[in-house]
């Protein structure tokens, strides 16, 4: 992941951690998520002049490569714990 990609999902994560923290994803439907997310893609695919499709994949593929990244550290740095 890239400085310049890393910042792109910060910038989603920031402003899910300022404006949905009291949601619960798993009673708020889809939709509405997408909803309040919005202002953060539009934000994105206006300076990254991207459709916000497309900054939407983008932060969804960027997420998940997060991720895999942190398991990835976790299985290396408990891997005796683990073994």
């Amino acid at each position: 992941m890239t400085n310049k990609d890393r910042d792109f999902l910060n910038q989603i994560n920031a402003f899910i951690e300022e404006n949905m923290a009291d949601i619960d994803p798993e009673r708020v439907p889809i939709s509405e998520q997408l909803d309040m997310l919005r202002p953060v893609l539009q934000k994105l695919a206006m300076v990254h002049a991207m459709p916000i499709e497309e900054v939407f994949i983008k932060y969804m593929d960027l997420a998940t490569e997060a991720a895999l990244l942190r398991e990835a550290k976790f299985k290396e740095d408990y891997r005796e714990l683990l073994d």
